[in-house]
């Protein structure tokens, strides 16, 4: 088996893909066609940046006949190694009572499904609904209905990630990611997952992978609890010894801790209870929303309308007059603005792609950094920074769950707009026209403007046909819950922090692989312990 890498095809050879790889190969290795015996596409991407020769750049596991030998080392060629995985060790000590976790975002759910798997039984604890409850509570609330503080974009089986593009990029190298793409196709996402630079489920997808990995962790030996919040925890000897859930306490042997990065109540009684958190960055801004079609034609010229190519993405960065950091955050090609407020009387926003990614316009997030300097020192502040924010946004948006819009170059000029041309608000239950420059505190609305400027000189209207919603304020965890060596958090041995909410992962396909990490970390030194009755 060989690994043939940078396989480049002109975008013009890919309608006839197989046999033009054929070709592409014979030539790269010198070989006749028949000396092939199968190829498989291990990686694919786009080159798009010279837009009148467009390029797709292939990786490819190839199996030779028998007996064929190559002649020579043809250059990107390898023997191909599988990446090894993690030995799983199981551990000796025994566990004082059952493995709960709290939370079926991304992390949990995979913690939850690694230890099922494993033996250990555990037992979810999720605050929110199941997917299908969870889908028409939100459904609802976007028609016009009452927002669910408990089952919402934010809370319940799935995580946030749900209700999102479903991007399963990851910027972390970890021989965990390939297994849980697998464990993802296993439940109904598409193959090409594995192979696509910048793969995505889609929220209508998603929501189905959702539901099937929860049942696989059923059937292997977990157990879940929907509507069900980790209330609180006790400790004694540095060790934790019970939690609270269901108006009781009930004895555990350790805790998976996977809140999700809205989970605000459950900060404060952590930070009540002394469990270490500290502060950190994070990034607050407003939506942007632009026709699909004008991206695909900044990004690829003539050929924007390939079969081969898909609703085009971008990512954005640069530095603001002031230093910080501004850019693109989470893009959905073909998507939409959702209303993702979790809190009555507070309103933030993010944005959905459905798999085909064919709806008329493109939305982003952008953002500008912000950190204790900000909001100070203390862990919770920067959830009081966030909720301020929201606050204000909501009556903006005069107080009925409505998100302030306002186009880009009135925001520029600071006016308020006074009609929409080309790109029109997409947010569910409504919006009304506000003006968002007041929104923010100064300096990160100058960041916004210095950011709009700079990036539309490097896409074509980006700064002059957009439309803007507010605000965007939940894209990572404003704190971090500390964990040390051993994973656990300090002087609360047995509970261990885990995934995004955690502060230790950005998106599904990282919070899952810290989902796994955990509790292969917690498997090395417990025993399985019996199921809780």
């Amino acid at each position: 088996m060989l690994d043939v890498r940078d396989v480049k095809l002109p975008l013009e050879e890919t309608l006839q893909e197989k046999e033009a790889l054929q070709r592409a190969l014979c030539k790269r290795l010198r070989v006749p066609q028949e000396a092939i015996l199968s190829l498989q596409i291990l990686k694919e991407s786009v080159d798009a940046r010279k837009k009148d020769r467009i390029f797709i750049l292939y990786r490819l596991l190839v199996r030779l006949a028998p007996g064929v030998r190559l002649r020579g080392t043809p250059p990107g060629v390898t023997p191909y190694a599988p990446e090894p995985q993690p030995a799983l060790l199981i551990g000796g000590e025994p566990l004082n009572g059952p493995v709960v976790i709290a939370g079926f975002g991304p992390a949990g759910l995979f913690a939850a499904l690694t230890l099922a798997r494993s033996g250990y039984a555990p037992l979810v604890l999720e605050r929110g609904e199941d997917v299908e409850a969870r889908t028409q509570k939100v459904e609802a609330f976007w028609a016009g209905g009452a927002l669910d503080p408990e089952s919402n974009v934010q809370f319940g089986e799935g995580g946030a990630g749900t209700f999102s593009d479903g991007k399963l990029t990851t910027r972390i190298r970890d021989p965990r990611v390939q297994g849980i793409l697998e464990d993802f196709v296993r439940a109904g996402a598409p193959e090409e997952i594995h192979y696509r630079n910048k793969p995505h489920v889609g929220t209508d997808l998603l929501k189905g992978v959702v539901r099937s990995l929860r049942e696989a962790m059923i059937e292997a030996g977990g157990r879940i609890l929907f509507t069900t919040r980790l209330e609180d925890l006790a400790a004694r000897d540095g060790r934790l010894q019970e939690a609270k859930w269901g108006g009781q306490w009930h004895r555990v042997g350790a805790l998976v801790l996977c809140p999700g990065h809205s989970a605000r109540d459950t900060y404060e009684m952590l930070w009540a209870r002394g469990v270490p958190l500290e502060a950190k960055s994070f990034a607050v801004g407003l939506r942007v929303e632009h026709l699909q079609e004008a991206i695909d034609a900044c990004q690829y010229g003539q050929w924007a309308h390939h079969p081969k190519l898909r609703a085009s993405e971008y990512t954005l960065a640069g530095r603001t007059g002031a230093r910080r950091g501004v850019y693109s955050f989470c893009m959905c090609p073909g998507g939409q603005v959702v209303n993702a407020s979790s809190e009555a009387g507070r309103l933030c926003v993010n944005g959905m792609s459905y798999h085909a990614r064919d709806r008329r316009q493109a939305n982003s997030a952008l953002v500008v950094s912000v950190g204790p300097e900000d909001f100070g020192p203390l862990p919770l502040s920067a959830i009081t920074f966030q909720r301020q924010l929201e606050e204000k946004a909501y009556q903006m948006g005069q107080g009925k769950d409505w998100a302030p819009v306002q186009r880009t170059c009135d925001f520029l000029e600071g006016t308020l707009t006074q009609r929409f041309e080309g790109v029109y608000p997409e947010v569910s239950p409504g919006f009304t026209s506000a003006p968002l420059h007041e929104l923010l505190p100064e300096v990160l609305t100058q960041g916004l403007r210095d950011g709009l400027r700079l990036f539309g000189r490097r896409i074509r209207g980006f700064d002059s046909q957009g439309v803007l919603t507010g605000v965007e304020s939940r894209t990572s965890a404003p704190l971090r819950i500390l964990r040390g060596e051993g994973f656990f958090s300090p002087g609360f041995e047995g509970l261990y922090p885990c995934g995004e909410g955690a502060g230790y992962a950005g998106g599904i396909v990282s919070a899952a692989v810290d989902g796994v990490r955990i509790a292969q970390a917690l498997m090395a030194r417990y025993a399985p312990s019996p199921p809780l009755i």
